[in-house]
């Protein structure tokens, strides 16, 4: 395993003191101390004597009746051991009576009532910002604490005899009006004793968008170490490309270490305007603790003999995750942190939708997981760090030569993987550097890792009638039927060694490339490259996130500290970028084609174009558009559509339904959906009003 130099000095260093210290103390492993159940917030006959199981007493196929329980896990750290010396900052973390750092996290199980029926898995809900998804998979209702037999829905997870596990592991999933987040309680790094001063401080830095107008005040993430507003800037522009312009020091002030405000007072920010402020904060949480919480809470719940509701039954574990923990997860793998402090693999499956090739910020001092980039915001922060692969490179334009899983390679510790993206993290999230180097070639595919491109689809799951700030109706096309079956495959690849559904996303070859504009934070994407279409009254703009080799100090590399924030792009390399081109009607070609894109009554895209109240034409973030087509030939006449109508599609409606069962039963052939979802795919076609009626088109 190759890793640069600065790399392989500090883990030489970290490698010696780690042995030293455990030849010195008894205590070679701290793991999960104790956990503690809230029966308060719990359902749960066995565990909380006189309650009744959850979901108002519902079974669920032959596993029967579920009891839910939630509580809290307490953790030790050895912040020597190898396995945790990783964590930045942890040098600095307060330390117990054992020489330990503690923490603490929220935990949730949902487990059938009798195990002897369950399937002997756990599925690892690795929630978002502290919320579940599990309502996403399971066709419930998406919720921290599921109750009624309603939020079990369809129960998916549930019927297959799942245990279900997630715990707090983001520090700034701390929000006060949504208490039953998952929240994890990390220490504040601090010089030890006897230092010039106890407060560790550094460059911090807040992008602020504000899109709805008449907001006066914006928190920060971390208190500021003074209020001297000298040794802070504030600057603001209207949009992305627009040079910033410093707000003078009497146009704002700090109204809390942790809040500022413009002035005079009563001032709103612009609404959709961007403003940056960049300062010396103080107090860094030790956020990278919330890797360790991961692997410690999963691996207790999957190997203690005591003290465990799951104890003696789990002999698989998958994780499940949407966006930012996906982004997580692929630091975890990277840092090291899928092999427990016993030596064993944590997690043996991971199916993770829309990670791309980034990271989460959680690894670095004054960290920001909370933040994410996309075409318009966060640019300038450490999200999209080589390597973006699984697999070894060398990166041409920095010599470094490294891969997400180097490290579970050489414990033997990986999990199988299934990499879902949809068509916004290759707009907006450089989603191609997974699957090619950086010089923009195909990697060969690992072993353990599948790729699927969720074709035409948003980041989230919009509303074909509503627009929020874009110019478009937003894209509702839905990936969660493709991810049950994936599952399913995902459990028979690590049990049965089944193979699952090959790889299906654009190669460079049948991509479009990206354009550099020298000194903007966004390219674009030519439009005859892509092969849009011009479609009367929507805008192309081909803005596409551009990722460069940003410096963010001297230290970053070898010990996680960001003194250069925000970094420059200017005079910057950069990676190059692909996107997946499109039919005659906009829609993906490659990657797997759900029934919305392969027997479409629009164009569904992953990008999409702000409305110029929201500061377009810039890029739309996360939304993606459906962009219905015309009824019949003489409405696209009309207008000047260049797709074809409904009309000239399917004919009649029973030939739009007809079409849909073909795709969707052509998707079951393949793997990717599951027979009850082809099922719900034609009924929803059957049920709705695409030509109802419609005369027959000519021919």
């Amino acid at each position: 395993m190759q890793y640069n130099r600065a790399y392989r000095r500090l883990m030489t260093s970290v490698a010696a003191a780690a042995v030293a210290t455990l030849a010195s103390t008894s205590l070679a492993h701290a793991k999960i101390t104790r956990i503690k159940i809230d029966c308060a917030q719990s359902q749960s006959p066995t565990f909380c004597p006189g309650q009744s199981p959850t979901f108002e007493g519902k079974s669920f196929g032959t596993v029967g009746q579920y009891e839910k329980i939630r509580g809290t896990a307490f953790g030790e750290l050895n912040p020597l051991d190898p396995h945790n010396a990783v964590i930045t900052d942890i040098a600095l973390a307060p330390r117990n009576a054992k020489g330990n750092v503690e923490y603490s996290t929220d935990i949730f199980i949902l487990k059938p009532v009798d195990l002897a029926k369950g399937n002997h898995r756990m599925f690892v809900d690795y929630n978002n910002r502290g919320a579940m998804r599990l309502g996403t998979i399971n066709g419930g209702i998406v919720t921290n604490d599921p109750t009624t037999a309603a939020d079990a829905g369809q129960g998916f997870i549930l019927n297959l005899g799942y245990s279900v596990v997630s715990m707090g592991w983001d520090p700034g999933a701390n929000d006060p009006r949504n208490p039953k987040l998952m929240k994890i309680s990390v220490p504040v790094a601090k010089y030890p004793a006897g230092s010039a001063t106890a407060d560790v401080t550094g460059a911090a830095y807040e992008y602020i968008v504000f899109d709805r107008a008449g907001t006066t005040s914006s928190d920060l993430t971390y208190p500021a170490a003074s209020l001297e507003k000298s040794k802070a800037t504030l600057t603001v522009r209207d949009r992305l490309d627009d040079k910033p312009t410093a707000i003078d020091a009497a146009g704002w002030e700090y109204a809390s270490p942790t809040s500022i405000r413009l002035l005079p007072a009563g001032t709103a920010f612009k609404k959709s305007a961007i403003y940056e402020f960049a300062y010396t904060a103080k107090d860094p949480v030790v956020a990278g603790i919330g890797l360790a919480a991961t692997r410690d809470v999963i691996s207790f719940f999957r190997n203690a003999k005591t003290d465990n509701p799951l104890a003696g039954d789990i002999q698989h574990t998958y994780s499940f995750s949407i966006s930012q923990p996906s982004r997580t997860l692929n630091d975890f793998v990277a840092l090291g942190f899928n092999q427990d402090e016993d030596g064993k693999r944590v997690i043996d499956g991971i199916l993770s939708h829309t990670a791309g090739g980034n990271g989460d910020q959680i690894n670095y001092r004054f960290a920001y997981p909370g933040r994410t980039e996309r075409n318009r915001q966060n640019h300038l922060f450490p999200e999209g760090m080589f390597p973006f692969a699984h697999q070894t490179t060398t990166d041409h334009l920095t010599g470094k030569t490294a891969g997400r899983d180097d490290r579970c390679t050489a414990t033997n510790t990986c999990p199988k993987r299934f990499e879902v993206n949809t068509s916004n993290e290759y707009w907006v999230k450089a989603g191609s550097l997974l699957t090619t180097d950086s010089q923009g070639r195909d990697l060969k595919e690992p072993k353990d890792v599948r790729y699927y491109l969720m074709s035409g689809l948003s980041h989230g799951v919009g509303n074909a009638a509503e627009r929020g700030s874009c110019q478009q109706f937003t894209n509702p096309t839905s990936p969660y039927p493709a991810h049950r079956a994936l599952l399913v495959a995902l459990d028979k690849w690590v049990t049965a060694g089944t193979p699952p559904p090959a790889s299906r996303i654009p190669t460079a070859a049948n991509s479009a490339k990206a354009v550099t504009r020298p000194g903007s934070q966004t390219g674009t994407v030519p439009q005859q490259d892509l092969g849009w279409p011009s479609i009367p009254g929507v805008t192309y703009t081909g803005t596409i996130t551009t990722r460069y080799v940003l410096d963010f100090g001297p230290d970053f590399a070898t010990s996680g500290v960001v003194s250069n924030y925000p970094p420059s792009v200017v005079g910057r390399p950069s990676y190059p970028i692909f996107v997946p081109k499109v039919d005659r009607d906009g829609n993906e070609i490659a990657g797997v084609r759900l029934p919305a894109v392969a027997a479409p009554i629009a164009t569904t895209t992953g990008w999409a174009v702000r409305a110029a109240e929201f500061g377009g034409p810039d890029g739309c973030e996360s939304d993606g558009q459906h962009i219905p087509f015309a009824a019949t030939l003489a409405d696209r006449q009309r207008t000047g559509d260049p797709r074809l109508s409904l009309e000239e599609r399917y004919k009649t409606h029973d030939g739009y339904v007809k079409a849909v069962a073909a795709a969707a039963q052509r998707l079951e052939k393949e793997g990717f959906l599951l027979p009850a979802d082809v099922k719900a795919y034609i009924d929803e076609a059957q049920a709705s009003n695409v030509l109802r009626g419609a005369v027959t088109a000519k021919k």
